[in-house]
């Protein structure tokens, strides 16, 4: 009858240890504390101290065979050591050497004004830069703060002289307040200059109030209280104010009541190509 053998194989399995977060290997069972038996020719007088703990588990057993060959095979594993060491196995690489460093020396500057004038234009172009920038700003935010066009529309009022008698008043609108205009006579004029204005309340020449003699030309508020005084009335045959009672002559100048300053003479000018007088 034939018999057969069991064959034995060797099969290289892959490694199933299992690594630490830092990339070592963990390998809790292996106790490189252990020491061998003190016998042989590995003896170096140290003593027994027990099976090692990484020498492979000594496997017993009893085997049967019968005419045919190998039958059955019971192993038992033989009770492992307790003592334990956790050995820590050192796998970093080799610490290299810090690269070299880059010579940069044919980039450097061969002394400290050679690119002084190219700074200086730099330095120079941005500072006129920001400052331009700034000025469009500045005057950005001004002329949100300026008047509108309708506003400016009012800025000047022109009034035709031709249709003004002599002896008589105007009166228009500009900027919201009242401005007289008298077309004055030769007697009011003469009047005007023979008083004696150095001993009034604002002393003020009929000179330097109009600047053509028969043109009188004054904002019609009370520098009291701001009231409008009523023309060719008073004790001086100027304006009267009835709410408080102040008199002013025929050049506007307070001469009684409790108006403390002369009318006030807005800027205007004379447009002889036209005929006209421009307020503003």
């Amino acid at each position: 009858m034939a018999s057969f053998q069991a064959v034995k194989k060797a099969v290289n399995l892959p490694p199933t240890v299992r690594t630490l977060p830092s990339g070592i290997p963990s390998a809790p069972r292996l106790n490189l504390a252990a020491r061998a038996p003190a016998s042989g020719h590995h003896d170096h007088g140290h003593g027994a101290s027990g099976p090692r703990a990484d020498v492979p588990t000594r496997f017993t057993g009893v085997s049967r065979n019968s005419a045919t060959g190998l039958v059955s095979k019971t192993f038992v594993v033989a009770p492992t050591t307790t003592i334990f060491s956790p050995r820590l196995i050192h796998s970093s690489a080799v610490a290299k050497d810090a690269p070299e460093v880059p010579d940069f020396t044919p980039y450097q500057a061969q002394s400290d004004s050679t690119n002084r004038a190219l700074s200086y234009f730099m330095v120079g172009s941005l500072g006129v830069l920001s400052a331009s920038v700034a000025k469009s700003t500045v005057t950005g935010f001004l002329e949100t703060m300026s008047a509108s066009a309708d506003v400016l529309a009012l800025a000047k009022a022109e009034v035709e002289l031709g249709g003004i008698p002599e002896g008589k008043n105007v009166i228009i609108k500009w900027r919201g307040k009242p401005v007289f205009i008298r077309h004055r006579t030769s007697d009011e004029i003469q009047e005007a200059k023979t008083a004696d204005w150095k001993k009034l309340r604002d002393p003020q020449s009929d000179e330097d109030r109009v600047k053509r003699p028969e043109w009188l030309v004054m904002l019609g508020v009370c520098t009291h209280l701001g009231c409008v005084p009523i023309g060719e009335a008073g004790d001086y045959g100027g304006w009267f104010c009835p709410c408080h009672g102040s008199h002013y002559d025929i050049s506007g100048r307070a001469r009684k009541g409790p108006a403390p300053l002369n009318l006030e003479v807005p800027p205007y000018d004379f447009n002889d190509a036209e005929g006209k007088l421009v307020i503003g």
